[in-house]
């Protein structure tokens, strides 16, 4: 409780840090803010040609019964995309502060924190994109309105992953290219470009299932897509593997954060 009133006492200095990693984003760029669109229709794109049309994917039946898989899988990436950025971002947004962390005093975790609301900006670009898709082609649900309350968990899940990686990343310049690695395993362990049911069909399908599923992102994904695209509301365990992986994130990462960040000033 002591580090949240402290967060938000340097609310002020987050949001400063936000606004500023959105205004570099994309400067000097003569498209702008429309690369965060670009980007992720490109790669929606790609693995639609792949995986849709050479491999023949076909994704469960939504509850309206459509089995259009760029949709399937834009509902994916939109979580996916979230989790990387705001991993990815924590570590180059704490390097990035060193010479004003040297200059004056504030959290370290500042920067960190901030970068993961500036993801959540774009994430938010992202998914009302989404919404309109699923809307013109006749796919609302209510369960819709989970999706803010899914997207927060995961905001929260992924910024405890991100001060953890950002803090070794100071000390230890190989983690960033470490957690590329981790990266692509997890994203391919995870249910983005295939279905959990391409699997069970599968012999030891319901083996691998149980253990993909331990991930908290299978969690996180499939709970978008409970929302999103089978209209219903994630059942409970999944609610509670994303509410307990979220709360035990911040609270690790934090304490992990916090007890290595003395120093940081002086690495950076």
């Amino acid at each position: 409780m002591t580090q949240m009133a402290e967060m938000w006492r340097y609310r002020g200095l987050i949001g400063n840090f936000a606004s500023r990693e959105l205004k570099s984003k994309y400067k000097h760029s003569v498209l702008g803010w429309t690369w965060s669109l670009i980007n992720p229709a490109a790669t929606l794109a790609v693995y639609t040609l792949v995986f849709s049309t050479i491999f023949r994917a076909t994704p469960p039946k939504a509850h309206n019964g459509m089995t259009t898989y760029v949709i399937y899988l834009f509902i994916a990436l939109v979580a996916w995309n979230f989790f990387s950025n705001v991993v990815n971002g924590s570590m180059a947004a704490l390097i990035g502060a060193g010479p004003l962390l040297k200059k004056i005093y504030f959290p370290p975790y500042a920067p960190v924190i901030g970068n993961s609301f500036s993801a959540l900006v774009q994430t938010f670009i992202e998914a009302g994109v989404l919404l309109v898709v699923l809307f013109g082609v006749g796919n609302p649900s209510w369960s819709m309105l989970l999706t803010p309350i899914i997207l927060l968990l995961l905001l929260v899940f992924a910024s405890g992953i991100g001060l953890m990686f950002a803090l070794f990343n100071v000390y230890y310049r190989d983690v960033s290219y470490l957690v590329t690695i981790v990266m692509q395993l997890l994203f391919y362990s995870t249910p983005v470009i295939w279905a959990p049911a391409q699997l069970l069909v599968r012999k030891h399908g319901h083996f691998a299932i149980e253990v993909l599923s331990k991930s908290p992102m299978y969690q996180y994904v499939e709970g978008f897509r409970d929302a999103l695209w089978t209209g219903t509301m994630p059942g409970l365990s999944r609610w509670l593997w994303m509410v307990v992986s979220a709360v035990v994130s911040i609270t690790v990462g934090l304490f992990v954060f916090n007890r290595g960040a003395r120093d940081v000033g002086e690495e950076l």
